[in-house]
C-alpha cells in the first residue's frame, strides 16, 4: 500500500516473467488518503518492466474505474455490486435526485412510517 513497497517489489521482479503488482487503492482511500498520486507513481515505477502490470485493488466506487484508467493502471478488481452501478454512468443528476427521494419514500412506507 506504499510506494516504497511498489519500488521494492518492482526491483525483485524477473523482467522475463509476467507479473501483477496489486495495490489496495480502496483501503488507502479508507484511511482518508487519496490513492491517485500513489497509483500514478506506481505506474511509472513499473514502466521499466514491460511484463509487470499494476492492479487497482479494493475498488470502492465506479469513480475508481475512471481513476485507474486515467493513471494508466492495467487491471482493476471490481465487485458485482459496483458493476451493477455501471448503468448509472451519465445518469441525469436531477432525475437521479428525484428517483432517490422516491426510493427513500418507498422505504419509509414499507417500514410503516408516515408523515
Amino acid at each position: 500500500m506504499t510506494l516504497p513497497q511498489v519500488r521494492e517489489i518492482s526491483a525483485a521482479l524477473n523482467h522475463a516473467t509476467a507479473s501483477y503488482v496489486s495495490v489496495f487503492a480502496g483501503r488507502i482511500a479508507d484511511t482518508g488518503i487519496d490513492p491517485l498520486p500513489l497509483m500514478a507513481a506506481a505506474v511509472e515505477v513499473l514502466e521499466v518492466n514491460t511484463k509487470a502490470e499494476l492492479v487497482w485493488a479494493s475498488t470502492r466506487e465506479i469513480l475508481n474505474i475512471f481513476q485507474a484508467n486515467a493513471v494508466g493502471c492495467q487491471v482493476i478488481t471490481v465487485t458485482n455490486d459496483i458493476l451493477r452501478k455501471l448503468s448509472l454512468i451519465g445518469y441525469d443528476l436531477a432525475e437521479y435526485s428525484i428517483d432517490t427521494v422516491k426510493m427513500f419514500l418507498d422505504d419509509a412506507q414499507r417500514a410503516g412510517f408516515t408523515l
